[in-house]
């Protein structure tokens, strides 16, 4: 009986054929497991240290959205930050988020008079810089930008302590709704209404409102390093106080910012 065999050459063939389509698959697998895990390594980088951060590659390319832990778009194609955050000379991004969040939050339930401007006072910046700002959120544009205090038992360079309590001398974080002007011992003064109970409810009995101050100047800034300190107001320079306050009253959305904010029951419901 005569046995068949392949001959040689055709047997190498197909164990290089076996070989070559091991090679595909591998490949194919590699590609299918790179797509099934990339969107978890998307969401984990999102949630450690992207949550706050915008960023443009090309200035001529529309910008991505960036998420933060509560899944919210942050940064659409066109923003007030994407059109002035070169103007903003040091606003926390995060202060930025939570005061819009806030702002729309006011606006939805009915509670603003002004639907167009945030005032935002950041304390996570030292005294020595123009930490409050007011923004035009419908049309783009940092209206205002300067000095402003902080209680001085809050703090010296920085406000690192707050209450609500009277007497306290201290600053208030979160959300107030700007109220009606009026001559007190401080000159041209803006009253402030805070909503959040337990943090800044207590403010309009407090006192706590807008007014010039002599000590908030770059005089003061010169000569220690940062400026005078208020009972809890968030005081601004005599120059600038006329102004600001023509600008703010009367229902606009005032949010004092500070990174441990972020406990807020009010913003997170």
């Amino acid at each position: 009986m005569i046995k068949l065999t392949k001959p040689p050459m055709l047997r190498y063939q197909s164990v290089a054929m076996i070989k070559k389509s091991k090679g595909i698959y591998l490949f194919l697998y590699s590609i299918l497991i790179t797509v099934i895990h990339l969107p978890f390594a998307v969401a984990k980088s999102a949630s450690t240290g992207a949550k706050y951060i915008w960023s443009r590659v090309d200035d001529s390319l529309p910008m991505e959205p960036v998420k933060n832990a509560w899944g919210d778009s942050l940064i659409t194609s066109k923003t007030v930050l994407d059109s002035i955050h070169h103007q903003l000379n040091g606003l926390s991004q995060q202060a930025y988020y939570f005061a819009k969040k806030g702002f729309d939050k006011l606006l939805t339930e009915g509670k603003l008079l002004n639907d167009s401007l945030i005032a935002i006072v950041d304390f996570s910046q030292p005294s020595s810089r123009n930490r409050l700002y007011v923004l035009d959120v419908k049309n783009y544009r940092l209206l205002f930008n300067c000095l402003v205090a902080h209680g001085k038992n809050s703090g010296k360079e920085k406000a690192t302590s707050f209450s609500n309590q009277s007497e306290s001398y201290k600053s208030s974080p979160g959300f107030y709704i700007t109220g009606a002007t009026y001559e007190g011992k401080n000159g041209y003064s803006l009253k402030l209404n805070g909503i959040e109970a337990g943090i800044n409810n207590n403010a309009y009995a407090r006192g706590i409102v807008v007014h010039g101050a002599d000590y908030v100047s770059q005089e003061w800034v010169k000569n220690q390093g940062f400026i005078g300190r208020s009972q809890g107001c968030p005081a601004v320079p005599l120059k600038a106080n006329h102004q600001l306050i023509e600008l703010i009253k009367n229902g606009v959305c005032f949010f004092v910012y500070h990174p441990t904010y972020v406990y807020s029951p009010w913003l997170l419901n």
